[in-house]
């Protein structure tokens, strides 16, 4: 059974550039019982996406504009600020994250844990498109060239594959390329 994920449009503000053609999402309670590390890794490595850590409270604001990221909580909760830069003090959302969440973050989505359980910790991987660079931490301190971010944004390639669901994941759909050209397809050519 395929949960949707939620969506969320984040719009550029003055510290952020977010990704306004492609939304968060949100997936709930779809890792495997018991989530583990281990069985969070392996679930989300099996579609083309590369574990590249496992952290737990990230107290800054920041986004990478060069690759999408993904989060499979494992343990713990925490309440995280998407789209709002280090300068900015107006825009973005808050979402709460638990053991067993998946968050998907396009390129450019500024995020930040703003508060997270200590017992059990929050835990969570950190995979990355397989196919693409290594992440690069922007601060977003001050006024951003929202054409140059745009730029390095919209050249990132999709994701082989939704990272929960595969090939006829939701992500499929929800992040068309250019209206006709869906994730699995780009990768077909």
């Amino acid at each position: 059974m395929t949960t949707q994920p939620e969506t969320h449009f984040l719009k550029p503000n003055t510290c952020a550039p977010n990704n306004p053609n492609l939304p968060v999402l949100v997936y709930r309670g779809v890792l495997p019982n018991p989530p583990s590390e281990d069985s969070t890794t392996e679930h989300l490595t099996r579609n083309g996406w590369r574990k590249d850590g496992t952290w737990g409270h990230i107290s800054y604001r920041h986004f990478h504009p060069n690759v999408h990221e993904c989060y499979g909580v494992f343990s713990g909760h925490s309440k995280l600020l998407l789209g709002r830069g280090q300068g900015d003090e107006d825009g973005g959302i808050e979402v709460d994250v638990k053991t067993g969440d998946v968050i998907v973050l396009p390129a450019g989505t500024a995020h930040v844990c703003l508060e997270s359980s200590e017992d059990p910790a929050y835990r969570y991987i950190g995979v990355y498109p397989a196919n693409g660079p290594k992440w690069r931490s922007e601060m977003g301190k001050k006024p951003v060239d929202h054409d140059r971010y745009q730029q390095e944004i919209n050249s990132v390639a999709p994701p082989p594959k939704d990272p929960v669901y595969g090939d006829d994941g939701p992500m499929t759909s929800l992040w068309k390329l250019d209206g006709t050209q869906t994730l699995s397809a780009a990768y077909a050519q």
